[in-house]
């Protein structure tokens, strides 16, 4: 029986395929190897092989972002001093 082949052709970003293909050749793979073990794992799987999800950052995040917006208002407003560098923090720390 003859192993039948077929074409399948997609479009990806420029930059995506680089990188991705960088990836694959420092793990001694290319781009069709890549495909078809994508392939036999999505049949393997009888699904997709890896999570989908629309991540949504936790309560514990919002309130760090929160607590960051802050602070960068109160150094806006000269109620924080704020450094420009870990160098700048490390002198004021050991200056004091």
């Amino acid at each position: 029986m003859k192993n039948l082949t077929s074409v399948i052709k997609v479009k990806v970003a420029t930059k995506d395929k680089e990188e991705a293909t960088n990836i694959l050749n420092e793990l001694g793979l290319d781009m069709n190897t890549f495909v078809n073990m994508a392939i036999k794992q999505l049949i393997k799987a009888d699904g997709l092989p890896f999570k989908v999800s629309n991540p949504k950052p936790n309560k514990e995040l919002l309130k760090s972002l929160e607590e960051g917006e802050r602070i960068i208002q109160e150094i806006k407003e000269g109620k924080r001093k704020g450094y420009n560098n870990v160098n700048e923090m490390l002198k004021a720390i050991l200056d004091n």
